[in-house]
């Protein structure tokens, strides 16, 4: 079985305190074959969230440059990014990665809530009824249909993230299933575009997307799709990748994808 993790977090993500090295180190120890680096890179500062359109890149090239030349004989290593909220400002997320060194992958997220919620932080969800939680989440594929618009990444990271925060923060066990419908419009412009979906181990908590979404794409005819555990620490890369290949097995998927230079490659499950 052929092991990749395309969904860490070193330290030039504003929440990530690992080197590269740090981070392959643990994935060369856990037998994992291959392992992208895919920091945040955002239009805003965390904090504050004031407008950027700048990245540490030097720095996450030699952090990465060092990792390949100490474990790249035993560890395929790729370098990526995740895009966050670039429909903030799709002008300072290009001129971003207009100086970026080149990446092999790129994931395109929504983190926060909509512009009419307003756009707080995902992770902070208060405990509140399920009406208020599906109008968040509705508010939240608003967001995504005009990210997929835009579309210049390579596959939708933890595409039902709100039911992270939802379901492990406050004890419910919300489902995707009245947002179905939004999910398919998103599939309807991702798929002919090329564009896949990421399936997220979420560090080993419930995998997002769920079973039903993950049907609903492999139906209408996705085949792209990358296994990403979202690890910010050693100990949660690679984390329930068996798992994850055998559920897009049973939901009608033959292959995972890797990617290089940003093209997708296939590996059978």
């Amino acid at each position: 079985m052929y092991l990749a993790d395309y969904h860490v977090h070193a330290s030039c993500s504003p929440d990530g305190k690992f080197t590269v090295e740090q981070l392959a180190e643990h994935a060369v120890s856990i037998g994992l074959d291959e392992l992208c680096i895919t920091d945040h890179v955002d239009t805003y500062y965390w904090k504050g969230f004031t407008p950027r359109d700048d990245f540490p890149w030097e720095k996450a090239k030699a952090d990465f440059d060092r990792a390949v030349e100490r474990f790249g004989d035993r560890l395929k290593l790729r370098l990526g990014a995740e895009l966050g909220e670039a429909y903030w400002s799709y002008e300072r997320m290009e001129k971003i990665l207009s100086e970026a060194p080149p990446l092999d992958f790129l994931i395109g997220s929504v983190h926060m809530a909509s512009r009419r919620h307003g756009q707080f932080d995902l992770y902070f969800i208060e405990e509140a009824d399920e009406t208020f939680y599906h109008d968040v989440i509705d508010g939240y594929m608003e967001e995504m249909a005009g990210l997929v618009q835009w579309g210049k990444f390579d596959v939708i990271g933890h595409m039902t993230l709100p039911l992270r925060y939802i379901n492990e923060k406050h004890n419910r066990t919300m489902t995707f299933e009245k947002h179905m419908h939004q999910a398919e419009d998103i599939f309807r412009v991702i798929i002919p575009k090329g564009i896949g979906i990421e399936c997220n181990t979420n560090r080993g908590n419930a995998i997002l997307p769920e079973e039903a979404v993950l049907k609903l794409y492999r139906e209408m005819g996705g085949e792209i799709i990358t296994l990403g555990s979202d690890a910010h620490v050693p100990e949660h890369i690679g984390c329930q990748m068996a798992e994850a290949q055998e559920l897009l097995r049973s939901c009608g998927f033959r292959y995972f994808t890797t990617y290089t230079q940003r093209k997708p490659e296939f590996h059978p499950l």
